[in-house]
Parts: C-alpha cells; structure tokens; sequence
C-alpha cells in the first residue's frame, strides 16, 4: 500500500484516461465495477481463494464474507450475467480500477495494482481472440511502447499434460512449468512418483519450457511442427491445433500488426484457472514483470447462470510507466496557469478558466514563479498595473512573452500560452 503525490497521481490518471479513450475509439463501453465483492462471487469465477492471498472482512449488516477483488474478470462477469444478459452479442466492454493481491516473496505484503482493461464477450474463437490481440497491440502502441511483444500460448496444453501426472506431485510440476525450470521438471518425472505417467507426457512436460520463441532465430513453424510430434497422442493434441490456427491467421494477416511482436509459449502456466483456450502476455523492458495479461475463459460466465463466450485482458498501468520510463518515453506536461496580480487579477483567472485552462490565483508580491515551479504549473500570468500582461514559462523565466495593455484583451493571452503548449518534460 502506498500513497501516491499530485504528480504521479496525474501521470497515472492521464495514463488511464489516453488506455480507456483508446478502448473507446474500440467501440468498448465502460464500467466500473465495486471495490469489494460478496467472496463468494470471487470463488464462483476464481475458484477457492487462498485466506493469505486475499484481505477479506465481514459486513457488520448482512454479516456476509467480503473482499477487496484480487481481480475483476469475475465481477464484470457477474454483472453480464445478471444485468446484460438481454444484450445483444459481442458485448464490449473495459474498466479501469485497483486490485488487491498478495505480493510474492518473502514479504508477502498485500499491493495494490491499478488496472485497466477489455472484456469481449459473445465473440467466438479465434475471431474473438484475433480482435483482443490486435487492441492488444495497438494501445501498447498508443501508450508510447514500440519495443515490447506479445507470448501466445494456449491454457489448455499444459493443463491437459499436467492432469495427468498425480497429487501432491502436480502441484510441484506446474510450479516448475512456471519457472521454466526443464532440470527440475526432469528429475520430478523421473522419480518414484511419477512411475504412472506415460513416457509421451513425461517427455512432452519436460520440453515445453522450450517451446518458446517466434523470431527469425527460431521460427514459430518450427516450435509448432516439433510440438505436434511430443504432442501426438496427447490431450494437448486439440488445443495445440487450435494455437496453430490462431498463430497463423494472426501472423497472416499484414494489418493486423502483430506479425512483428507475436511470439509462442507453449508452456506459460500463469494466470488463474478460469482460462480455457489462448493466452497471452505482453512484455517490454524495464519493469520486469508483464505489462499486460490475458486469454479465453468461455466457462466463467456459466458459472453465473449465462453460458456465453469470453475473452479479455488486463493492462498493469505500473508495469507501463516503469515500461514507458525504460522507453525514454516523455511525458506531456499539462497546460496549468498561476495567475500573480492584485485582487482585481481574479477576473484573469476566472476568464481563462471559462476557456478551460486549468488556472490559480496568486496574490502578487510572494515569489510567483518558486511557487509555480513548486507546484508543478507550466506559465504564470502577471499583470502590471499598467495593465500589461506578462507571460513567463516555468522552466524557461527568460523567455517571457508580453502583451500590452488593450493587444488583444484574453484572447491574446490564450494564443500565447496555445503557442507554446503542449509542454514535454525532460524526465519521464
């Protein structure tokens, strides 16, 4: 838990507002769903939650079990089913709030993660899937994100691999699948308790961490055709037929712009279990973790009584503004006013707000421009008390512009201060 000052609360907000506007142009409509939700709906979509990993609360009237969402998918999956059903498919829609999850490692301190993202529901496979990797593209690209990549992979493959491998011990297979780790993944299968599992998957569980790629280096056709002769024989026969299908018309296709960023990962276990066809995840340098998440999950809404097709993803806004920092992306610097003048200058200051710049009033006489700098302003506005007004950037004081008294009244201050926006700022 942290608090977040007036800057990085207004690059956050303004990065929020550029992905939703971005899903708008999409043609996805928003919601927003609650902070907290019954634990039970959480269970219904996520399946039994961990006590640890989530913080829950009894509300003191109902005495029901509550808590603050670790994800929600399920919430807006809820609230199709039971306020939307009569809507008419595909049904868009995106959101943008804070989870909570437990953090992994030592500490195991509860974070919050804002979130923004898509639900596609009614959309069948792969055109659903086609539409959610394609905006998945773009409004990495609309953030500032040229160098990043998207791993495609299917939930289906491992799953239907490890079900065959028996308790306690695939639990122990699915953590190594999860951290790509071959050696250990070879010496589990190779032990006593793993005597029941056929050869084929043994062999097929201890590959997947290296059916990844897609580069020239190692052509995706290549992991795909090597996949198909593990696979033979297999459950992940099906799903893997699937992946290819979806690979190829994704990469077929020149306007889709994903034939440069799309990758494979054949053997990506992240994710909750509610996933049951493609999935994938968005990386770029910098902030070490996913800057975005998601995949098929045709089972959830059926939980809530609406059997219905649905596939989605999450954007991590965190991981972006670490991602976009690594980027050197720059950042805009809002168009903000102080206004330093008599008492009088207040009719200046209501005058530009009516032309919707955002605008204070400063009494004249305190050191102005310390002050503007402090508070994050771009210009400040002076008026002399032959009424000539003085235009000074904060970061630039010597380039000062200034208009005589009677040159054009407001309308020539907004032209000057327009002239010069927007503002950059040199850090990001």
């Amino acid at each position: 838990m942290r608090d977040l000052l007036p800057e990085e609360t207004r690059r956050r907000r303004a990065l929020a507002r550029a992905i939703l506007d971005h899903f708008a142009l999409h043609g996805y409509d928003p919601v927003t769903p609650p902070a907290f939700e019954l634990a039970e709906v959480l269970e219904k979509g996520l399946g039994a939650l961990d006590p640890g990993d989530v913080l829950r609360f009894v509300e003191p009237e109902s005495g029901e079990v509550c808590a603050l969402r670790p994800d929600m998918t399920p919430q807006i999956a809820r609230m199709v089913a039971t306020r939307l059903a009569a809507e008419p498919v595909p049904i868009r829609l995106c959101y943008e709030g804070t989870i909570v999850r437990r953090r992994q490692g030592r500490a195991k301190k509860h974070r919050q993660i804002p979130q923004a993202g898509v639900e596609l529901y009614g959309a069948p496979s792969p055109e659903g899937d086609l539409e959610a990797l394609r905006l998945l593209a773009s409004v990495t690209r609309a953030v500032g994100l040229e160098s990043f990549v998207i791993d495609l992979g299917h939930a289906l493959i491992a799953r239907a691999l490890v079900d065959v491998v028996p308790s306690p011990l695939d639990v122990e297979v699915t953590d190594a699948l999860a951290q790509k780790d071959a050696t250990r993944l070879r010496a589990l299968l190779a032990g006593r308790e793993a005597s029941g599992v056929p050869a084929r998957v043994a062999d097929a569980l201890v590959a997947l961490p290296e059916l990844a790629g897609g580069a020239e280096d190692r052509p995706g056709e290549e992991i795909l055709a090597r996949a198909e002769k593990l696979f033979a024989g297999t459950r992940a026969e099906g799903p893997l037929g699937e992946l290819r299908a979806l690979w190829e018309t994704a990469r077929g296709t020149g306007e889709s712009g994903l034939g440069d960023v799309l990758r494979l990962d054949l053997g990506e276990v992240r994710g909750f279990a509610y996933y049951t066809g493609p999935i994938f995840h968005v990386l770029a340098p910098g902030p070490g973790e996913p800057v975005g998440a998601g995949g098929r999950y045709d089972d959830l809404l059926g939980r809530f009584g609406l059997p219905l097709q649905a596939v989605g993803f999450g954007l991590h806004l965190d991981a972006i503004a670490r991602a976009r920092e690594a980027a050197g992306v720059r950042e805009e610097r809002p168009l903000r006013v102080l206004v330093s003048a008599d008492p009088p200058g207040e009719a200046l200051a209501a005058s530009l707000r009516a032309r919707g710049i955002a605008t204070a009033f400063h009494a004249s006489g305190a050191d102005a421009l310390r002050y503007a700098a402090a508070h994050r302003f771009s210009h400040v506005v002076t008026e002399g008390n032959d009424g000539a007004v003085r235009i000074i950037q904060t970061d630039k004081p010597e380039a000062a512009v200034e208009i005589a008294a009677g040159a054009g009244g407001v309308d020539a201050i907004v032209r000057a201060l327009g002239e010069e926006a927007p503002l950059v700022d040199e850090q990001p």
